[in-house]
């Protein structure tokens, strides 16, 4: 390839090439500058760029060392700090540049030009120990100290560490993981790693490199330097600044990055580390970027201003200007890649262009510029078609005005990788896999495919290769694809049929054979033999029934298996096998079930007949306001979104449960219905259980709704008499669109004009009265209800189908779960955990549930926390003074909130990120889920403390509650919790007298399966079969062992998981998506693993015909058919004449004699009959009665 020669003072530039063909261009160019020695420094105009190019640098060029320079990801005079990971990354990358570790640096374009702590600071606060060394332990704590380390009792996040006896834990910055240093004396005996959340030893290591604990110093002469600059170079009084004041108790507030330059006497640039020989790559359009950065700075630095508590320093002293990065660039050998100009993409797109020629695209400046690259052409799979993959066959044929080249697909991760190939052995194709680029380059296969994260695809016509990635293939982005993959919405069912939680001993449901106990999963030899002879052994779950009785159940069918959910697990009656037992419960249930079906249909038609509003919006209107949500929906938030907006369409009255986790985005779930309400021309109704719950959603509903013509008021205890009076004129009379308020709302005073929709938040926290007062309501008005914890009553309704439901089980992005410790309650237990918070600028929730010792607890606070800035809270304050302390404590005038469980419902503060929770073992699970969850709002790490007077001597349940929140530390284990209390308590039955007699013969799963059926049969116009087997299944045997092996996936939990995920797949995607996961998890598949695959793909193959079973043994493979499949007979016919191989052996089964030694061949040759029987034939609706 011809690289431009580059002279240092000199800019060479070049238009951006095809695709993903620039990072091909650099990595080449890099290559050749680290030949001789020098650094590539590439700058690019968007961060998201240097990702991308970090990725496909390592598949081009994997030999290159490369690292990326990351931003804060805080605004510019933000009062957060960036998260400690990314400050760990920045340093260890500006040491790895200094050290002449790196080739390539990706450096974001607004990052390169915020200004840095001096090299030298670096290099006199980075040391090295190995083993063998001597150590002097005090001198090693003080520089520890200097480097800006924290002292703590057990190390979790980096810069911190903990010395005991002859151990000490360390967490430098820029390590994936912490080191435990074993001395011997005063030499080093040992370094091992060790797992922060087990504090287990991992394997040892050679040598530690400590880099200092943040981007600048914080020993006591540079708190003296800051404070002297403080008062030379920001007016006002220091006094008044809590920055200034906590800088001299050691405490950096957050923030504090934005004050660098007070720290040092001179700041440098990312250019002073790069060194001057370093070739600058200036990547995409940085001219914009570096305005829309100066606009933002200098539009934040004005806001900013004039507040005495944080003076800022002008963006001068912060950041470069445009011409300084510049002016700095100019000495350095530069190459520019710009976008391709603007006025040919105006010429293409013009309809009197010229038609490009057939097969190749018309021509850009981009294939003009480079001989070397070219565009490839249109690839994209036909779904439906008989060959969905006809154009990529035809360009690998490759006509007359193509040179020879050849294909290299490329799968963004293992798991895709496994899929794609699926999906192209379907159609014939079966290129083999590489492993690297280079590899793939000296083999003279015409096609293979590989793993690497290229964005784009393009053709290299130099080296005669093409790039074909999925996003050409599939016509969508890989961040698009990678999105959908988030984004699978929850599945309620799949998440309470989820095996995963089953432990040793728990019961399950065996549709056929009753309630046993699940033992284990144990490998059995059926017979089989393998290729080689030896025994094929068969993957079982033990299940253990009454009289020591024992069944084993082929993890292929574990679709028959369900928990047993109802009563705890040590109350389960167990059924015997073989006796009718189990066949009795389950005509009792059914007979009951269908009762309740036909009551359940009949409240569905009550429901249908109601003549609700249909609400109306502009869908322009709608989107702007959506658009003025700051961040982006999950999938599991657009779904809710989503469902909630066509229920208020629809006539039919609203009635939805949306069960979220705490901070998984239900208010604004909330919000976007109220808008369609209010738009719609009806008055909102917001209801709140707490007076500072309430407060908050008004500010949320002022702050959203302050662009539109909306009125919104507030009637709570904040709200003075005449605000009150005043609000329910406005709401009597229409002049008042959306109302928020706590259970005054529902008094018989408010009169609404036109209410069209009621939403509910943290509905379990209202009682029985109330509930009367919003049925009365629900007749006619659209109800939204808001909860993370429902209580069992109306999960049970909810999965009964009484009220819809929606669930968000999907975090946000960049959420980190909540880490959560029990402990003993001790002074030294307490001061660490509000240190470790306050050292990293964050405030704290001190729970003490006591109004009347509160004052004590304070006065002890204070003693063993001087540092902090303490305030009380809790419901028997007047409300002026409550609400005040809130308010201080939102503005970060407090560090530290005293407080009852007052905070319980909803307040959202992002900064406090530490609860403490005194006297744990007094609370409710759901109570303890909802307090926890009120930290842990932004992508900082949040820490939960529950404090017991002693561990040892907790009651039974309190003991469970605890060790039930310590595991449900996953975000979005909200509805779990709720599944476990369900669990606990029973959920009655929802409609009749008789509760829950029936249900807990049966279980609580399969009653509602059953009723599920039921209601479907009885709407089809069908007496339901109950007795008949629920929805029998293919049953398919290849006569090949099927199963996750031992040594694969070592996890029961996991293997068991995956196993029932399996069975439950509906279709060809979900086990694609579940294929993707355990390869991406666990490599790739061995052969036992490929067939169980491969049976569960044909068993959803098979299930549109009518098969009811597959026996393909390697010398002949037999399909059974149910009595009048669902095919055409002529098909049949057809089939058998002309393949001399099929026979038809009895009414409904084939017969097809073919020796075929793979399981898989045999799996594809039954998926080929059943393709040759032609589309299956739906079955005729019932005729109107």
């Amino acid at each position: 390839m011809d690289l431009p020669k580059l002279t240092p003072g000199k800019r060479h530039a070049l238009p951006r090439p095809p695709g993903s063909a620039d990072a091909l261009l650099l990595a080449q160019l890099a290559r050749r500058e680290a030949g001789e020695k020098k650094l590539t420094a590439i700058v690019t105009a968007d961060a998201g760029d240097a990702l991308r190019l970090l990725n496909e640098l390592a598949f081009f060029a994997p030999e290159l060392r490369a690292a990326l320079f990351p931003d804060w990801e805080t605004l510019p005079y933000d009062s957060f700090s960036p998260h400690q990971d990314l400050i760990s990354e920045r340093l260890a990358t500006l040491w790895a540049i200094r050290q002449r570790q790196a080739d390539v640096v990706l450096i974001p374009a607004t990052t390169a030009l915020y200004r840095l702590a001096p090299p030298s600071f670096m290099a006199g606060s980075t040391f090295h120990f190995k083993q063998g060394q001597k150590l002097d332990e005090a001198a090693l704590k003080s520089q520890l100290t200097l480097a800006g380390y924290t002292h703590v009792t057990q190390v979790v996040s980096p810069g911190e560490y903990a010395v005991r006896g002859g151990l000490i834990d360390l967490f430098p910055m820029g390590s994936p993981q912490p080191y435990r240093v074993d001395l011997f004396d005063d030499e080093i005996d040992s370094i091992r790693t060790f797992d922060p959340d087990t504090q287990r030893s991992l394997y040892p290591v050679p040598e530690v490199r400590l880099l200092p604990g943040r981007e600048f110093p914080i020993h006591e002469a540079a708190r003296a330097k800051f404070r002297q600059r403080w008062r030379e170079l920001l007016e006002g009084d220091p006094t008044k600044s809590r920055i200034y004041k906590d800088m001299g108790n050691g405490v950096a507030t957050a923030g504090i990055e934005y004050y660098l330059p007070l720290f040092f006497d001179d700041t440098v640039t990312v250019f002073d580390y790069l060194g001057a020989d370093a070739t600058l790559v200036l990547h995409g359009d940085l001219e914009t970027a570096f305005q829309q950065f100066a606009q933002d700075t200098r539009e934040r630095f004005r806001l900013a201003q004039g507040d005495p508590e944080r003076p800022v320093l002008p963006p001068e002293a912060l950041f470069l200007s445009a011409e300084d990065f510049y002016v700095q660039a100019k000495p350095h050998a530069q190459l520019a890649l710009r976008p391709v100009g603007a006025a040919l993409a105006a010429m293409n797109a013009s309809p009197d262009a010229d038609s490009p020629i057939a097969g190749k695209p018309a021509p850009t400046e981009e294939s003009s510029h480079f001989a070397e690259f070219d565009h490839l052409p249109e690839l994209t799979v036909v779904r439906g078609a008989d060959d969905p993959l006809a154009r990529l066959h035809a360009h690998l044929r490759a006509g007359p005005q193509r040179t020879p080249h050849r294909a290299l697909l490329l799968a963004e991760s293992d798991g895709r990788r496994e899929s794609l190939l699926d999906f192209l052995r379907a159609s014939g194709l079966n290129p083999p896999a590489f492993d690297s680029l280079a590899e793939f380059q000296a083999s003279d296969e015409p096609a293979g495919i590989a793993t690497a994260a290229l964005a784009q695809g393009f053709a290299w016509v130099e080296s005669g290769l093409d790039f074909i990635t999925e996003t050409e293939l599939f016509a969508a982005g890989s961040s698009a694809r990678r999105r959908r993959k988030q984004e699978q919405v929850s599945d309620v069912e799949a998440l309470i049929k989820d095996l995963s939680e089953l432990k040793v001993g728990d019961p399950v449901v065996h549709t056929q054979h009753g309630i046993g106990r699940y033992r284990g999963l144990v490998n059995m030899d059926l017979g089989e033999k393998n290729a080689d002879g030896s025994p094929a052994l068969q993957e079982m779950l033990h299940l253990e029934y009454a009289g020591d009785a024992v069944l084993y159940v082929p993890v292929a069918q574990l679709h028959l298996i369900g928990r047993y959910t109802g009563v705890s697990a040590d109350e389960a009656p167990l059924h015997k096998l073989g006796s009718g037992q189990w066949e009795k419960a389950r005509r009792k249930a059914a007979e009951q079930v269908r009762d309740a079906a036909a009551e359940l249909l009949n409240i569905y038609a009550r429901r249908a007949a109601r003549e609700g509003h249909a609400f109306r919006y502009s869908p322009h209107d709608y989107e702007q306001f959506a658009a003025d949500f700051g961040f982006e929906e999950t999938a599991d938030q657009k779904a809710a979104i989503h469902a909630v907006v066509q229920d208020m369409i629809s006539p039919q009255p609203m009635d939805r449960l949306v069960c979220g986790d705490v901070g998984f985005g239900k208010t604004e779930v909330a919000l976007r219905a109220a808008f369609v309400a209010v738009t719609g021309g009806k008055q909102v109704a917001f209801l709140a259980p707490t007076t500072l719950l309430a407060e908050q959603h008004y500010q949320t509903l002022v702050d959203r709704f302050a662009k539109w013509p909306v009125k919104v008021a507030e009637m709570s205890r904040f709200r003075s008499a005449k605000e009150i009076t005043a609000a329910l004129k406005g709401v009597a009379d229409g002049s008042v669109d959306i109302v928020v308020g706590t259970h005054k709302l529902l008094s018989e005073k408010t009169q609404f004009k036109s209410l069209g929709l009621l939403i509910i938040d943290e509905e379990h926290r209202f009682g029985v009265r109330h509930k009367e007062q919003m049925k009365a309501l629900r007749a006619e008005v659209d109800v939204l209800t808001l909860t993370a914890t429902p209580i069992p009553r109306t999960m049970g309704m909810a999965l009964e189908g009484l009220r819809d439901l929606s669930v968000i089980a999907t975090a946000p992005q960049r959420r980190l779960a909540i880490k959560t410790f029990v402990r003993n309650e001790g002074t030294g237990v307490i001061r660490e955990a509000v240190l470790r918070e306050l050292k990293r600028g964050g405030q704290v929730y001190f729970l003490h549930n006591e109004v009347e010792t509160i004052e004590n607890r304070r006065q002890a606070l204070e003693k063993i926390l001087p540092e902090a800035r303490i305030a009380i809270a809790h419901g028997q304050m007047p409300e002026r003074e409550l609400e005040r302390v809130m308010r201080d404590f939102v503005a970060q005038r407090h560090n530290l909130l005293l407080c009852s469980t007052i905070i319980e419902t909803g307040i959202d503060v992002p900064t406090a990120n530490t609860i403490v929770i005194a006297r744990a073992d007094k609370f409710g699970l759901a109570q303890l889920h909802q307090l926890r969850g009120r930290v842990g709002r932004s992508h900082h790490q949040a820490y939960a403390y529950l404090m017991v007077p002693d561990v040892q001597s907790l009651s039974r349940q309190a003991e469970q509650r605890l060790e039930a929140i310590q595991q449900m530390e996953e975000l979005g284990s909200g509805f779990y919790l709720a599944m476990h209390d369900l669990e606990i308590r029973g959920a009655g039955e929802v409609l009749g007298e008789n509760q829950s007699g029936n249900m807990m013969e049966i279980g609580f799963q399969l009653y509602n399966e059953m009723l599920a059926e039921a209601v479907r049969a009885l709407k089809a116009g069908q007496e339901p079969d109950l007795l008949a087997p629920m929805q029998a299944a293919t049953d398919i045997n290849l006569h090949a062992p099927a199963l996750l092996p031992s040594d694969y996936c070592g996890d029961v939990h996991l293997r068991l998981s995956f196993y029932k995920k399996l069975a439950t797949a509906k279709s060809n995607e979900q086990i694609d998506t579940l294929v993707e996961e355990i390869v991406d998890r666990f490599g790739k598949l061995p052969p036992q693993a490929q067939t169980l695959i491969d049976v569960h793909r044909l068993r959803v193959a098979s299930q549109p015909y009518g098969v009811t079973k597959v026996d393909a043994a390697p010398g002949a493979i037999s399909i059974h058919f149910k009595p009048n499949p669902p095919i055409d007979p002529m098909a049949i016919i057809h089939l058998i004449q002309k393949n001399r191989a099929i026979k038809l052996a009895g009414n409904d089964k084939l017969r097809i004699e073919r020796a075929l030694p793979e399981p898989r061949e045999r799996a594809q040759l039954v998926r080929d009959v059943l393709r040759g029987l032609g589309q299956p034939v739906r079955a005729a609706e019932p005729a109107p009665a």
